[in-house]
């Protein structure tokens, strides 16, 4: 029994051992697939292909309404398109009537919290936001419309919105009657003054007897103060309104007042009618999917300063009124092409400041940071601007 006893011990030890260093069936061509090994390599190659999935994640910070058929509404044509363009591998947000300052900052870094890949904010006053909010997020690229700042992942963008202006003010001289027109004009900034200036030298290429009446409104979006502003330019003689602000608003007074018109960002003629001769406006969608492209190729300049113009397609004209003649359209095509060929542009002596005194002399152009400062007035502008020629680039 001893003996027995003993066998039985030795065989349940030798199973034991047998079972703890793996023993059991050999592997076989039908046992093979089910070894681990590969297993353990699949989860990551599966997100990897997850993230690789996920759509490159766009947002949009508007100073006004998508409705005010001008400024953010030109913007958001410009995020449409990237839609258009990319399909799903795109995803787009906006958030639309975020006030300039300490809002923009914290609706900015909520974005950035959200995990948008790019942030576009489209107003002048999110500037200094925009760098403080990229310094915190260094992995989110920042593009911010109209400014000057940069950082390493905060680039800005704007357009040679000047040289339709321009185009448009040659309508705009053609069509007045009482050789004065009016501007509704938003902030005394070097991007309005700009605007002005070239406006009115257009105006006065075909109609040198013209002036330029301005208002300012102290508004980006603001339909009523828009609206009476153009009523008082137009009480003081003007037959032509143009402006440099958000809505159709000075569109809408000019055409209630049997007077005409020249817009501004988006084609306004469609939504006030042919009393809008022109106006220059914004092609959004050819810098946004350029940015993007780029981005998800890995080539972007983070830190990039963009001004395109005519050349490129950012800036544009709107199509013409019938109360536009051949002969206008021709004078306007002829100087369209000089600009983008590059043989001229608008700020070419000479030319005069609204003191009488040369600003540019003949033979002469301003260089872009001139332009991109200016403060003054040209000749045949009437209104008030912080600086005389003399200072007029901070000279």
């Amino acid at each position: 029994m001893k003996q027995r006893y003993l066998w039985l011990v030795l065989l349940i030890t030798l199973a034991l051992v047998f079972v703890a260093c793996g023993g059991g069936t050999e592997p076989t061509a039908e046992t093979e697939p089910e070894v681990e090994a590969p297993v353990a390599t699949e989860a990551p190659a599966e997100e990897e292909e997850a993230a690789m999935d996920e759509p490159f994640k766009v947002a949009f910070v508007y100073v006004a309404p998508i409705g005010d058929l001008g400024w953010s509404f030109s913007h958001d044509q410009g995020r449409l398109a990237l839609e258009e363009t990319f399909g799903d591998a795109v995803e787009t947000v906006f958030i639309e009537n975020v006030p300039e300052g300490p809002d923009s900052e914290r609706v900015i870094r909520d974005l950035a919290q959200k995990g948008n890949d790019l942030i576009i904010a489209t107003s002048f006053g999110y500037m200094d936001p925009v760098i403080t909010v990229a310094q915190e997020f260094p992995d989110t690229q920042f593009v911010h419309i109209s400014g000057f700042k940069n950082a390493e992942n905060a680039s800005n963008a704007f357009g040679r919105i000047y040289q339709p202006r321009y185009l448009s003010g040659l309508a705009a001289g053609a069509a007045t009657e009482s050789n004065i027109i009016g501007y509704v004009a938003a902030f005394p900034i070097p991007e309005v003054i700009r605007g002005i200036n070239a406006f009115t030298l257009g105006v006065r290429e075909v109609n040198p007897d013209a002036e330029v009446r301005v208002v300012w409104t102290n508004t980006w979006f603001g339909p009523p103060e828009e609206k009476e502003a153009a009523e008082a330019l137009l009480a003081s003689g003007a037959d032509v309104i143009a402006q440099h602000q958000d809505t159709t608003e000075p569109q809408k007074a000019a055409a209630d007042s049997g007077a005409k018109s020249v817009g501004y960002n988006s084609d306004m003629g469609s939504f006030v009618g042919e009393t809008v001769l022109t106006g220059p406006v914004w092609n959004w969608g050819v810098k946004y999917v350029e940015i993007v492209e780029q981005l998800m190729g890995g080539t972007y300049d983070g830190s990039e300063s963009y001004w395109g113009g005519l050349a490129e397609g950012v800036v544009d004209l709107a199509p013409f009124s019938p109360l536009v003649s051949d002969e206008t359209k021709s004078l306007i095509e002829e100087k369209a092409n000089q600009i983008t060929s590059g043989d001229w542009d608008v700020f070419c002596g000479p030319i005069n400041g609204a003191d009488g005194e040369v600003l540019v002399a003949e033979g002469e152009c301003l260089d872009d940071l001139q332009m991109l400062s200016i403060s003054c007035f040209v000749e045949g502008v009437k209104g008030e601007a912080e600086a005389d020629t003399a200072t007029c680039f901070g000279e």
